[in-house]
């Protein structure tokens, strides 16, 4: 018989993977809530659940990241292989197959929340030295005969601001004033501009614009130079900078800002039509007015002459009826020239907006187009007839080194009944078929004998 063991082994606590996964993921998860991470995104799939699973790594590690439906939905951007992106995550582990991974929150290229916070601290300095106080900003001119547009003179947001400038008030003078609005050299040109054009001030009005884009891509407007600038610059500055959910320095320095380029440009000038619609409205109000004014005249002439009749004055109511007579006289003078003169600047201002009417235009660069046309299609006559010369040149030249050339000069090709070409008397026995090409057609040939060609020498 054995003593019995004094020291027996503890009873030992079996876990199953699912406990021993969930147990590790409270343990990250309570020691991890939240974290800040930055790397590059890959393998990123968004399978038709809606949720977004990716890898985000640096050169020495990965980890395996899944941000769901209701948390992507509300991305700025797409979110793609290669991408610097920045997430605020939680630390977990995927229990069915025992896999860390991160859960993430929120998402932001890597960079731009830098660029964020550098644009609050902006915003809040020039807050606090009076840049953006209302009081100090000007009012834009009711009509403005030169504006000033400072924007890139290739992108879409001049092309906008000119149409809408050209439909709505074509007797304004337009001035592109070009800039980069991307990139290290946008800022100090678009500086140099508003100075240019300060020290000028040739402009009723300028307009700093361009069109949507990221954070970064907007980043020129956001420069303490560029918005020191505007605020000393003499003449009404508007910007309007991306797209309406866009903000920058630029929009709250500037005496107005706009949601969108062809937004400004409507905010510039008043509609034509509108404004004409109002002059002929006034001219009716003025003869009106004339009218009520003369009527009134002639009812105190009327008053003063019955009193003057009933005084029975003879010789002064002829000396007072010849001076009324003359004085009546002078005023529907006076009032007819200046109905004439109102009605002469309204033709003039209504031909001059119709010299200016897209329609003008219109048949100008109908005649440009035809003219184009007219010299694209002689263009492309003398193309066509130089490379019918060249075709015909390589023709001649295929032609002089084409082995037909040489059958026409009495050479025949002669091809075994394979119909391989033959390059030497070897291989042929007496009795073969043959055929020979020559220059018009082939012959049928029987070898009777087969004699070698003696060597040379």
């Amino acid at each position: 018989m054995h003593a019995p063991d004094d020291h027996a082994a503890p009873p030992r606590h079996i876990l199953t993977p699912s406990t021993l996964n969930r147990l590790v993921r409270g343990l990250l998860e309570d020691a991890l809530p939240l974290v800040w991470i930055e790397g590059e995104l890959s393998n990123v799939a968004r399978p038709a659940s809606g949720h977004l699973y990716f890898t985000l790594k640096d050169s020495g590690a990965q980890v395996r990241c899944a941000m769901f439906r209701p948390k992507n939905a509300a991305l700025r951007f797409k979110p793609v292989d290669g991408m610097q992106v920045l997430l605020r995550a939680r630390v977990g582990l995927y229990e069915p197959r025992g896999e860390f991974q991160l859960v993430a929150e929120s998402m932001e290229p890597a960079g731009e929340g830098a660029l964020q916070r550098a644009f609050e601290q902006l915003k809040a300095k020039l807050d606090a030295e009076g840049l953006f106080d209302p009081a100090r900003k000007r009012p834009l001119p009711r009509y403005a005969r030169r504006i000033g547009v400072i924007t890139s003179a290739t992108g879409a947001a001049v092309r906008d601001v000119l149409s809408v400038l050209s439909r709505r008030w074509p007797l304004a003078e337009v001035e592109v004033l070009p800039v980069p609005v991307q990139g290290r050299e946008a800022p100090p040109a678009i500086v140099a501009m508003l100075d240019k054009a300060s020290r000028a001030a040739l402009h009723d009005v300028l307009l700093v614009t361009r069109g949507g884009g990221s954070l970064e891509d907007l980043w020129a407007f956001n420069d303490e130079a560029v918005a020191r600038a505007i605020h000393a610059c003499v003449i009404p500055v508007v910007s309007a900078v991306g797209h309406e959910v866009d903000f920058s320095i630029a929009d709250f320095v500037a005496d107005l800002r706009a949601p969108t380029p062809s937004a400004a440009a409507e905010l510039l000038v008043p509609d034509a039509q509108t404004t004409l619609r109002h002059l002929r409205q006034l001219q009716q109000r003025l003869a009106t007015l004339e009218q009520r004014r003369l009527q009134a005249l002639g009812q105190r002439v009327d008053h003063q002459l019955a009193r003057l009749q009933a005084q029975r004055p003879q010789a002064r109511l002829a000396r007072d009826r010849e001076r009324l007579a003359h004085l009546q006289h002078r005023l529907l003078t006076v009032l007819r020239e200046r109905r004439q003169g109102e009605h002469a600047r309204l033709d003039r201002l209504h031909a001059r907006l119709l010299a200016h009417h897209p329609r003008q235009r219109l048949a100008l660069q109908q005649q440009r187009l035809a003219t184009q046309s007219q010299r694209l299609r002689q263009a492309i006559t003398r193309t066509l007839e130089r490379e019918r010369q060249t075709l015909q040149q390589a023709a001649r030249t295929l032609h002089a080194v084409s082995p037909l050339a040489t059958l026409e000069r009495g050479y025949a090709i002669l091809f075994d009944n394979e119909g391989k070409v033959l390059r030497s008397v070897q291989g042929v026995e007496p009795g073969s078929e043959l055929r020979a090409r020559l220059a018009d057609g082939e012959l049928a040939l029987h070898v009777d004998k087969r004699e070698p060609s003696k060597p040379s020498g």
